[in-house]
């Protein structure tokens, strides 16, 4: 080694050189393709109908960088428009500067992660320059919107809904938060190992003034193969008086169950010391809602303080007014014919809510409009839903991508255009050929 006086780069000056020069190679390769196929596009337009003005500069912020490109400028001389042809053919027409990459990614980093802020600095620090700021990233969602599935087959004659509400923040002085009422629609379990995930999951999140339950039922008419004469529904939640209005609205055709998560919680804080605790948790375990009724019941006047008998007899009095919402929806389902086999214990609507929690709260405040836009994001992610957005659409969440076969011409022209801007434009290749670096960069070239 002491012979050897070359003077090597480090790994880190490595990386940093070739991904400047993939950044350059990129900017110079999509120049190159937009324009032959703008000028392609000109000898093939319809010359009666567009006029050639002439060439115009335009910039697009890419993930690789800027691309500066000239493309030509119409008149149709139908409508008396002005047009960049190029545009409508790419369909990025009146779509700024900002590639559909720069948007999809920004979006999801947006959507995935805890702001926009550090959307947009994930951006500048993966690709080492400013690309686009947090503020047209809530923008651009801010327009999204999802695009609906076919409508899923019911595997079975019943679904089950888990049901809760999301308290959150609104900006400005005196503006009150709000609960979003969210809800989780799934047919079924499917367990691999220690593993169970939950067949066919949609979410459903209420906005404008129909009653929940009534938007509900239409989400599962849109979303679902749901016929209401034959279907049945096992919806979980707390409490809370606009979940056990389902018992209403729904009447026969749904069983209520009170979400045991919320109950298991409520005897934990009142009973975790007391020497009741035990019986509790085991009625409770068993479903036997008259037992646990009655250990409660007992339990009346033995507790520390005021305060937590006054928090045991709202409890009870709650449990009181659906007694039956304790037991085994599974026994009820069973009357109805419905075979139970491979049915669990309901109760993922606090894991639900985590998600949504997790991106929504944590001390921030929203407007109506950038909370809803927000759940449109969250909802299309969960239920991989395809989002249209200004630019195009996001599909990468998708479960099913259709991929475009891009015409034989356009493949053999990025190959070949890509060969031609690399070759020649590495520092290193023009240097010693029998140099470590040399040799590896001219393995790794393939061209």
């Amino acid at each position: 080694m002491e012979k050897n006086i070359t003077k090597y780069p480090n790994l880190k000056e490595i990386e940093q050189m070739v991904w400047r020069q993939l950044q350059d190679t990129f900017s110079s390769v999509m120049k190159n393709i937009l324009e032959d196929m703008d000028q392609q596009i000109a000898e093939e337009r319809d010359k009666k109908r567009y006029r050639l003005i002439d060439k115009r500069k335009y910039h697009i912020t890419s993930l690789f960088g800027e691309i500066e490109l000239n493309r030509n400028y119409y008149r149709d001389r139908e409508t008396g428009e002005y047009v960049f042809l190029l545009d409508r053919y790419l369909e990025f027409e009146d779509a700024g500067s900002f590639s559909p990459l720069i948007e999809e990614v920004a979006i999801e980093l947006a959507v995935q992660g805890p702001s926009y802020r550090k959307a947009a600095s994930t951006l500048e620090t993966l690709l080492g320059y400013r690309v686009i700021s947090h503020e047209a990233i809530r923008q651009h969602l801010l327009q999204a919107s999802s695009i609906p599935k076919k409508r899923e087959h019911v595997h079975q004659p019943v679904l089950f809904v888990e049901v809760d509400g999301l308290f959150v923040k609104r900006q400005g002085k005196r503006k009150k938060g709000k609960e979003e009422k969210i809800a989780a629609v799934h047919q079924g379990w499917e367990v691999n190992g220690k593993r169970v995930r939950l067949k066919n999951k949609r979410h459903f999140v209420h906005e404008g003034n129909q009653p929940f339950w009534e938007a509900f039922e239409d989400f599962l008419i849109e979303n679902f193969e749901y016929d209401p004469t034959i279907h049945k529904l096992v919806i979980n939640g707390d409490g809370a008086n606009w979940i056990t209005t389902c018992r209403d609205y729904f009447k026969d055709r749904a069983f209520f169950s009170l979400d045991r998560f919320h109950v298991a919680r409520e005897i934990r804080s009142l009973f975790r010391h007391h020497p009741r605790y035990r019986p509790i948790r085991k009625a409770l375990a068993s479903y036997d809602y008259e037992k646990l009724l009655t250990e409660l019941n007992s339990a009346v006047g033995t507790l520390e303080d005021d305060e937590q008998e006054e928090r045991l007899e709202a409890f009870i009095r709650q449990l009181e007014k659906y007694p039956e919402a304790l037991g085994d929806y599974r026994n009820w389902l069973k009357e109805q014919g419905i075979d139970t086999t491979g049915m669990r214990p309901m109760g993922s609507a606090e894991g639900t809510m985590s998600v949504f929690a997790k991106r929504l709260k944590n001390g921030r405040s929203w407007v109506d409009k950038g909370v809803s836009a927000m759940f449109t994001g969250l909802v299309a992610y969960l239920d991989k839903l395809t989002l249209k957005t200004l630019f195009g659409r996001i599909e990468k969440w998708t479960e099913t991508k259709v991929e475009k076969n891009p015409p034989r011409y356009y493949k053999e022209k990025v190959t070949s255009t890509i060969g031609e801007a690399t070759r020649d434009n590495v520092l290193y290749l023009k240097g010693k050929a029998n140099i470590p670096v040399y040799k590896a960069l001219k393995e790794l070239s393939g061209f």
